[in-house]
């Protein structure tokens, strides 16, 4: 799976011509994908072409079907990025500065209280109009004159595709774990309270959030959190390494019909 960042843009179906790298089509014609899973599908078909030319997957393997790849060619692009993305550890001095650089994300402890709206996205949604509605959405309720909880409350019922929304969008108190990583980027870490002022992206849509309450938690020695420190740098360095990659890989190949510089950062899973 690539990138957590979603790109709601809709291509033509029935006349546009069919995505390709090097002559691999990336969904049936006629088929409308968002063009971040575009991108997606893309940037795995680079990874698994790039395994057979390295004698790591047989030339057999049969293409994607609908962006899904096979057992084989899964394991054998993670052989691949393994040998070709070395990275080496982060030093003391990278990591003390990291830490330095970001003390909210080290603290333990800390909850938000925390109500949503869902605008989920579904396999052949119009997926510009949802964000139209989101968007309105988010509008309604921030600019909801001295009763912005009302007005939360009423949309989250009438809108939401969360269960949550009978509930008047109330998930309760969640910690990081509670949340996808993509959500708990959003929520945590941060010293909004209300009705945070931007749509909230996760793989299951868009949201717009409001944050009741926060607790802020502890704040932890380097050294407690020195190997989650080591974990996050070594990522960074990894997703920066993989954007490269593929960058390279793109260089060398015949791309028709995807924009893979708009991509910001695809990460495979």
């Amino acid at each position: 799976m690539l990138s957590e960042t979603i790109d709601f843009s809709v291509p033509d179906t029935l006349d546009a011509p069919v995505p390709r790298i090097n002559g691999v089509a990336l969904n049936p014609q006629g088929q409308a994908i968002s063009a971040e899973d575009l991108r997606q599908r893309a940037c795995t078909e680079l990874l698994r072409q790039a395994a057979i030319r390295d004698g790591l997957l047989d030339a057999a393997d049969a293409a994607p079907v609908d962006g899904v790849i096979s057992d084989e060619a899964s394991q054998a692009i993670d052989a691949w990025l393994e040998r070709e993305l070395k990275l080496p550890d982060p030093s003391d001095e990278a990591c003390r500065r990291h830490f330095a650089a970001h003390p909210a994300r080290y603290r333990t402890g800390e909850r938000v209280r925390v109500r949503h709206i869902l605008f989920a996205v579904t396999p052949g949604m119009d997926v510009v109009a949802l964000r139209n509605r989101a968007e309105t959405c988010l509008l309604d309720v921030r600019c909801h004159d001295g009763s912005a909880s009302d007005g939360f409350n009423r949309s989250a019922r009438e809108l939401s595709n969360c269960p949550s929304g009978e509930l008047g969008g109330d998930l309760g108190w969640l910690n990081p774990a509670d949340c996808a990583p993509e959500f708990a980027r959003e929520l945590f870490g941060h010293v909004e309270v209300g009705v945070l002022p931007r749509l909230v992206h996760s793989r299951f849509g868009l949201h717009v959030v409001e944050v009741l309450e926060r607790e802020g938690g502890a704040p932890q020695a380097f050294e407690t959190v020195r190997g989650a420190v080591e974990m996050a740098l070594r990522q960074q360095a990894w997703v920066t390494a993989l954007r490269q990659c593929l960058q390279l890989l793109a260089g060398q190949a015949v791309v028709e019909g995807v924009d893979l510089d708009a991509a910001d950062t695809p990460l495979v899973q």
